[in-house]
C-alpha cells in the first residue's frame, strides 16, 4: 500500500490546481490567467487550497461549483 509522503500531497494538491484553474476557466469565459488572479482575488485560490482533498474528489463541475460560489460570496460577480 502507498503511503502519503509530504512530498506526494504537494504533487497531488498541485495536480489539483492546475487542472481546476483551466476547469474554471472554461466554464466562465476567462483565459487562465484571468481566471487566476479572480480566484486570488475573491479568495478561490485560498478555498481550494484549503480544500482541495474534498473538492477533487467531486465531478469536477460541482467543484467549480463551489469554487465559484466562495467567490461569490467574497465579492465576485462572474
Amino acid at each position: 500500500m502507498e503511503t502519503n509522503t509530504p512530498d506526494k500531497d504537494r504533487q497531488d494538491r498541485i495536480r489539483f490546481v492546475t487542472y481546476i484553474i483551466p476547469k474554471f476557466a472554461d466554464e466562465y469565459k476567462m483565459d487562465r490567467q484571468e481566471a487566476y488572479f479572480y480566484l486570488k482575488k475573491y479568495g478561490g485560490i485560498d478555498f481550494i487550497f484549503r480544500h482541495w482533498w474534498a473538492l477533487h474528489t467531486d465531478n469536477p463541475f460541482w467543484a467549480v461549483r463551489d469554487i465559484h460560489e466562495v467567490c461569490y460570496q467574497n465579492g465576485g460577480l462572474r
